[in-house]
């Protein structure tokens, strides 16, 4: 029957591992029979045998990335099948780890028939003496992420054809586990070939010849070896506050937490600050703390746990970003923030009932006036130039000086909150944040003034015996080796 494509696999061994009535399907065959590659013993004692193959290697040298090939055998097999049913050889089986035969259950060109092979996952969990209940996943080596890996499981990698690949697997394992661990290279599996090697981590590219039956197997690593990753993290702020943990963490409530984390935050502000990118890594791992703090809280609380905060920004940032994840056509800033206003609004739905909601109550004064300004510019209640806001201050700063001049406290107190709300419009016109550009200043300052206590302390004398001139000696002395 034409358009029929039949596909056998060859198993993991020798031709011993071959089922009888597929051996015999195999010699009975009178047309060549269609195979992805030679390289298997099987294909060596048919061939002995008399049967004629026709192999897709060819496509491997042509061909850099591995995807191409599968596309192209899978294109000409079913070329091939147009007049004719055919055979289709892969070695193992069919349903394990074989990227031509999904492309060829996914076409409707032709039926394909999946008839048979062994598994070599049966003699691998034996040679290994490992029980895969405990934990095991199987990665095509030559199409994974590493974010895809789970350190805690029995991992083997199949698919090892080269050592190209195998040097992409070490290299992707060595992000996270050490240069020296342990790992096995397993050869024909429950074969008379069979070979296993116990070799470091770092060899693992160059130490062995590797080929179509090559699979390499990596054993779980301890949990202090992951304590990089975010379900290591998890585990230990669940320890913390479980049975036996901090008492401490066990006491703390949301509401206990809610000053740690505006100071987290600001010293994440000085080390960006700072340009200290060894204080930046420390300082936000002190703000996922946090997270993880009131995620746990949650949990325990049975109210939320750490998976509903990163499916809700997950989701968020999804949704706000159609230019991205969907149609949406933004291709300038003033798009995406047009886009973002629009999505935000839909979200948040009948809940604001002003332009002005949405800013958090505690946020410094500096920072709001900003945010204030931001968003009644957004409904055109801002000045075109910065011209009349330069005319503003100067107007505020004269009723300072009269409320000043007439005592009036509480004005003087008023009219000093206007100036500093001008100045955060001024800073917003010229893209400038004003809380942080006040914080540099106050770095600035500190940095200068304890310049002026060292060096009068190198003279010998107290800070308060030194004169405003000395200070001021000092103080631009400072500026100028800044």
């Amino acid at each position: 029957m034409a358009n029929k494509i039949e596909v056998i696999g060859l198993g993991a061994g020798d031709i011993n591992q071959l089922p009888l009535g597929i051996y015999k399907k195999l010699i009975n065959h009178k047309q060549p029979i269609y195979t992805r590659t030679n390289d298997h013993p099987v294909i060596d004692s048919l061939l002995q045998e008399g049967v004629s193959f026709e192999a897709f290697d060819h496509y491997y040298e042509k061909n850099d990335q591995f995807e191409d090939v599968y596309v192209k055998i899978v294109d000409e097999l079913l070329e091939r099948a147009k007049d004719n049913s055919i055979i289709y050889t892969i070695p193992g089986h069919p349903m394990l780890a074989e990227k031509t035969v999904q492309l060829l259950l996914e076409q409707k060109e032709s039926s394909v028939e999946i008839v048979g092979g062994q598994s070599y996952l049966d003699d691998l969990f034996t040679v290994l003496k490992i029980d895969p209940i405990e934990g095991f996943q199987f990665i095509d080596g030559t199409s994974f992420d590493r974010s895809q890996l789970n350190y805690r499981h029995h991992l083997v990698f199949c698919q090892v054809y080269d050592a190209f690949i195998a040097s992409n697997v070490k290299l992707a394992l060595l992000e996270d586990l050490t240069p020296d661990y342990p790992i096995k290279v397993v050869e024909a599996a429950g074969s008379k070939s069979e070979i296993i090697t116990t070799i470091p981590l770092e060899e693992l590219d160059h130490a062995l010849e590797v080929g179509n039956l090559t699979s390499v197997y990596v054993p779980p690593a301890p949990a202090d070896m992951l304590n990089h990753t975010f379900n290591r993290l998890r585990e230990v702020i669940s320890k913390l506050r479980g049975p036996g943990g901090c008492p401490w963490d066990q006491e703390q409530t949301h509401e206990t937490l809610r000053e740690y984390a505006i100071e987290e935050v600001y010293e994440l502000i000085d080390a960006i600050d700072n340009q200290d990118d060894e204080g930046i890594i420390e300082e936000l791992g002190d703000i996922l703390l946090q997270v993880m703090l009131h995620s746990q809280i949650g949990e325990d609380d049975g109210y939320f746990m750490v998976d509903d905060v990163i499916k809700s920004i997950t989701d968020k940032m999804i949704h706000r970003h159609p230019h991205v994840f969907g149609d949406t056509k933004a291709d300038t800033v003033t798009q995406v923030y047009q886009n973002w206003d629009a999505l935000k609004k839909e979200e948040k739905g009948n809940e604001r009932t002003s332009h002005l909601d949405g800013i958090p109550k505690h946020f410094p004064s500096l920072s709001k006036a900003s945010e204030l300004q931001e968003k009644a510019a957004k409904v055109g209640f801002e000045w075109s130039n910065t011209e009349p806001v330069w005319q503003k201050l100067e107007e505020e700063i004269m009723e300072v000086k009269e409320a000043i001049e007439k005592k009036e406290n509480s004005e003087v107190e008023k009219e000093f909150g206007d100036v500093l709300f001008v100045i955060a419009n001024l800073a917003r016109y010229y893209k400038i944040n004003a809380e942080v550009a006040l914080n540099q200043t106050n770095q600035k300052f500190m940095s200068r003034f304890r310049y002026i206590e060292k060096q009068l302390e190198d003279e010998g004398k107290q800070l308060a015996d030194a004169s405003l001139e000395e200070m001021d000696y000092y103080w631009n002395q400072a500026k100028g080796e800044e």
